[in-house]
C-alpha cells in the first residue's frame, strides 16, 4: 500500500473528465447514492463473497503499477487498470456484480473504503468507527448502525493512513492519537491501539459542501429572526462573544454564522486545532496548530498561534475553540483592542461557561488571584451564547447572556433571550418550545450603537 497512500486528494478534480468517458455502467455505480443507515441484521452479518477476489484484484493492481513504474498515480489511472481487471473472465465475476465490485474497489484503492458513500453523503453529520467492523453516523441528531464494515484491522489502519497522510500526520503505535480533516473540510479525530482496545477508533464530524446559513438556522428553528438580527448586530458591534455548549450541539456551525457578519474590510486571523472555520471574506488568514513530530519537538500549540496572531495586525481574532492555557491569552486580547472577537468553549450553561474560564486560566500556569481573574473575563467578554443539542436530536440556540461586570467577587450575567420547553414532545417526537425574549435591555446595545449599528428596541420585547 505505500506506493497507493502518495494518492492526492487534489487529483480527483483532474481526472474527472477522462472517468466519466470509461464505461458509464461503472462510473454510475462508483458515485451511487448511499445506501440507507437502517439495514436489517441480517444483512449486516451478509459475508462479503468476493473478499478474496477484491484482495487478488487489488494486489495485481500494486504489482501492475509497480511493473510499469508509475511514479505519480492519479484516479484516472487506477479506474482504467481497474476497469480491465473487473472485466477479465479470469475473475469469474457474473457481469451483474461487476458495478458493484468495482465501486467497491475502487473505493478501497483511492477513496475511503466502505465509507466513502457515507462520507459523500449530505444525510449524515457524523461517522464513527469503533474498529473494523461497527461503523455509526449521526443521522437527523440521533445515532444508526451501518452495516458497513472493513475486512480488518489493516484495512482500517490504510485508510486511516491515506486520510491523515493528507495533512502531513502520521499514526501509530508510537504516536497514537491524531486530529486531521479531509479536503472538504471534515474534521477527523483518530485514536489507535495501544490506547484504544476495540481497534482504530475514528470520528468524523462533517461539514456540509455549503455552510449553513443565517436562514437556514432560522427554518431548521434554531432560532428566531429578532435573536439572529440582534446577535448580528452584536457581531458588526464588534462585541466579543463566546458560543458555549456541548460535544456535537453545533457550535463551529453557529460560529460560522456568526463570522459571515464580518465586514468585508476587516482583516481576520482564524486560529484551530483543525481547520473548521469557513468564512468566505476576502482577507482571512488561517493558521493551524501543530503536533509535536515522532521525537516529541516542533509542537505549536493554539496559545502560540494567539500569541502571535496579535503581532499580525488582525481586527478579529477567531478560536475555533479554548480549551486550555490559551485562553488567557485570549482574554488579554479581547481587553487590548482586539474588540469583536469570537471563540467557542464547551459547557452546559452560560454560568458554567464562565467557571471553565476561570479554570483554564489557572492552567496558564500565571498565579492569579481569583478576583483578578474574574475582572478579566467581566471586562473581556460581551455575551455569551447556549447552544445545545435536545434529546430529539434538534439544535437550539437555547440561551443568550450577557456579561455585565462585577458584583462584589461574582461576575453578575442577565439573560436576553432563552428556549423554554415544559418536554413534551408533537407527533413527530420534537420538543414542544418556544423562544422568549426577557424584556431586558442590554447594557452591550450603546457600544453597539456606538460602533454605527443600529439596534432595534423591539428585539427584546417579550
Amino acid at each position: 500500500m505505500g506506493l497507493l497512500n502518495r494518492l492526492d486528494a487534489q487529483n480527483k478534480s483532474s481526472s474527472t473528465a477522462e472517468i466519466n468517458s470509461n464505461s458509464a455502467e461503472h462510473a454510475a455505480a462508483a458515485t451511487a447514492a448511499p445506501q440507507t443507515a437502517e439495514t436489517s441484521a441480517a444483512a449486516a452479518e451478509e459475508k462479503d463473497i468476493y473478499a478474496d477476489v477484491k484482495r487478488t484484484i487489488h494486489v495485481d493492481i500494486i504489482k501492475t503499477m509497480n511493473r510499469e513504474g508509475h511514479v505519480k498515480v492519479d484516479r484516472s489511472t487506477i479506474y482504467k487498470l481497474l476497469d480491465e481487471k473487473i472485466n477479465d473472465d479470469e475473475y469469474k465475476i457474473p457481469r451483474i456484480d461487476r458495478p458493484k465490485v468495482f465501486s467497491e474497489l475502487f473505493n478501497d484503492i483511492v477513496g475511503y473504503g466502505p465509507i466513502e458513500d457515507l462520507v459523500e453523503s449530505e444525510k449524515y453529520s457524523e461517522i464513527m468507527i469503533n474498529g473494523p467492523d461497527q461503523i455509526y453516523v449521526e443521522q437527523g441528531g440521533k445515532l444508526v448502525l451501518t452495516d458497513k464494515k472493513f475486512r480488518d484491522e489493516e484495512h482500517l489502519m490504510n485508510i486511516i493512513d491515506r486520510i491523515v497522510s493528507q495533512v502531513g500526520r502520521h499514526v501509530d503505535e508510537s504516536s497514537p492519537m491524531c486530529d486531521a480533516r479531509l479536503p472538504d473540510g471534515s474534521r477527523v479525530n483518530v485514536i489507535v491501539p495501544p490506547l484504544s482496545l476495540v481497534g482504530p477508533v475514528v470520528t468524523i464530524r462533517k461539514f456540509g459542501k455549503k455552510p449553513i446559513t443565517a436562514q437556514q438556522l432560522v427554518k431548521f428553528g434554531s432560532i428566531t429572526p429578532n435573536m439572529l438580527s440582534f446577535l448580528e448586530a452584536c457581531v458588526k458591534g464588534k462585541l466579543n462573544i463566546i458560543v458555549s455548549g456541548g460535544t456535537g450541539s453545533g457550535k463551529t456551525t453557529l460560529l460560522n454564522v456568526l463570522s459571515s457578519f464580518i465586514n468585508d474590510d476587516e482583516r481576520i486571523v482564524t486560529i484551530e486545532d483543525a481547520a473548521e472555520v469557513q468564512l468566505k471574506q476576502e482577507h482571512v488568514i488561517t493558521l493551524e496548530a501543530r503536533p509535536a513530530n515522532l521525537e516529541g519537538k516542533g509542537a505549536i500549540t493554539i496559545r502560540n498561534l494567539v500569541k502571535n496572531a496579535l503581532r499580525m495586525r488582525p481586527d478579529r481574532i477567531i478560536v475555533g475553540e479554548v480549551r486550555s492555557e490559551e485562553t488567557l491569552d485570549m482574554l488579554q486580547a479581547m481587553n487590548t483592542g482586539h474588540d469583536g472577537s469570537l471563540t467557542t468553549i464547551h459547557a452546559n450553561t452560560p454560568r458554567d461557561s464562565i467557571a471553565r474560564i476561570e479554570t483554564m486560566v489557572m492552567m496558564s500556569g500565571m498565579e492569579l488571584p481569583l478576583k483578578a481573574i474574574r475582572d478579566q473575563v467581566a471586562s473581556a467578554i460581551d455575551l455569551i451564547i447556549q447552544q445545545s443539542r435536545l434529546r430529539d436530536g434538534t439544535r437550539k440556540v437555547t440561551s443568550v447572556s450577557e456579561v455585565v461586570g462585577m458584583e462584589g467577587d461574582v461576575v453578575s450575567m442577565q439573560e436576553i433571550f432563552r428556549f423554554e420547553t415544559d418536554g413534551h414532545v408533537d407527533a413527530q417526537g420534537k420538543f414542544i418550545g418556544q423562544f422568549r425574549a426577557t424584556g431586558v435591555r442590554p447594557h452591550c446595545v450603546e457600544k453597539i450603537r456606538a460602533n454605527g449599528v443600529t439596534v432595534n428596541n423591539e428585539w427584546f420585547s417579550n
